[in-house]
């Protein structure tokens, strides 16, 4: 699968399981919650992974100052994620953390749309490789 092919389709499935996520964390159905929690993030780090072979192909320094914005939103969405991790696995085991673990959990995918704007704003910025 080409760069460009794998990443648009990872990231839409990516956008898909957080929504799954999302609505089986605010039912409650940790059942069904913690598994598609595991599967986003498999998800988020194939999609990195793709949006890294795609800069390969773009000069993304030829963006501006985007390309700066960008990387530094995306490595601080990455860390974000911990946050939500973290408070999850506390909610087990003290369910009165659930409140930070929604806020926490709000964060990280209010910034995952941050990144995809801005890595959106930067590709389009971007000059073609070749």
């Amino acid at each position: 699968m080409s760069p460009g092919t794998g990443f648009v389709v990872l990231l839409l499935l990516t956008l898909a399981l957080l929504g799954l996520v999302v609505a089986t964390g605010l039912r409650a159905m940790r059942r069904w919650h913690i598994p598609l929690v595991a599967c986003a993030l498999a998800s988020l780090g194939a999609t990195i992974r793709y949006a890294l072979l795609l800069g390969k192909l773009y000069d993304l320094q030829a963006a501006g100052l985007i390309t700066p914005i960008h990387l530094w939103v995306a490595r601080l969405t990455t860390a974000c994620y911990a946050l939500p991790i973290a408070t999850g696995i506390r909610t087990i085991f003290a369910p009165a953390a659930r409140r930070y673990h929604r806020r926490f959990a709000f964060l990280a995918l209010a910034m995952t749309i941050l990144t995809a704007i801005t890595g959106t704003l930067m590709l389009c910025l971007a000059r073609r490789i070749g």
